[in-house]
């Protein structure tokens, strides 16, 4: 009978658990879900990952509480970590274009895929550079955004600016249309009287003394009589 060995596990060291703060009525569980839901975890363990070949001895627990502590300050409106964090990866991505572009040098004439490729990889760090410094620009001056106002409708459209005189506030605008004086109607009717172009005015108020004209200018023909005339020629 074979017996197989058990590979003996590596103990896990403080480093490597993550502590959370009890809180009263919430199980553990919950806390360490509650903190997944919200990524610091998730995203705490990516960066750990990658920063464990450069710092080994890293704190999970401590990643953790650094994470929520600049998402918290971001909440509070300070941008400064996030600045300062843009201008190093600006810095970064300059120093990749840099040496990606004198590898691309060395080979020129020799090798034209290699400088091609590392030509490439230079132009992609410079246009990522660029891209950090822009949003970093945004950040510290904001553009100023002009919008105009857009009338769509997608059928009919009633618009009321105000209330026209004659019409009380609140009260339908079908009811106005029905009772009021329309609009086209005001150079014909006035008072249930049509506009005569021929009758008598009055003397004006600016220079009293000026008497209106009078029937006497008028002219002697009637109108019966023009139509007489008419039929004649």
């Amino acid at each position: 009978m074979k017996t197989e060995k058990l590979a003996k596990q590596a103990p896990v060291s403080g480093k490597d658990v993550l502590q959370v703060a009890g809180r009263a009525g919430v199980s553990q569980e919950r806390q360490l879900a509650d903190l997944g839901a919200d990524g610091i975890v998730s995203n705490a363990m990516t960066a750990r990952a990658f920063l464990t070949p450069s710092q080994p001895n890293l704190s999970i627990t401590e990643l953790v509480a650094s994470v929520q502590a600049h998402g918290e300050r971001v909440n509070s409106n300070d941008l400064a970590a996030a600045e300062q964090m843009l201008v190093a990866q600006a810095i970064a991505l300059n120093s990749i274009f840099a040496e990606m572009a004198r590898r691309s040098a060395l080979n020129m004439g020799d090798y034209l895929d290699a400088t091609d490729r590392y030509m490439r990889l230079a132009l992609k760090a410079q246009g990522q550079c660029r891209a950090t410094l822009e949003t970093l620009a945004a950040i510290k001056n904001p553009p100023v955004v002009f919008a105009r106002q857009a009338n769509i409708a997608h059928g009919p459209q009633q618009v009321n600016n105000g209330v026209a005189p004659g019409r009380t506030q609140g009260a339908p605008a079908h009811a106005y249309e029905q009772t009021g004086i329309k609009s086209n109607e005001l150079l014909e009717i006035e008072d249930g009287k049509r506009l005569d172009a021929g009758a008598q005015g009055t003397a004006g108020l600016a220079n009293p003394k000026l008497a209106a004209v009078g029937t006497v200018n008028r002219s002697k023909v009637g109108r019966g009589t023009r139509q007489s005339s008419a039929k004649q020629l």
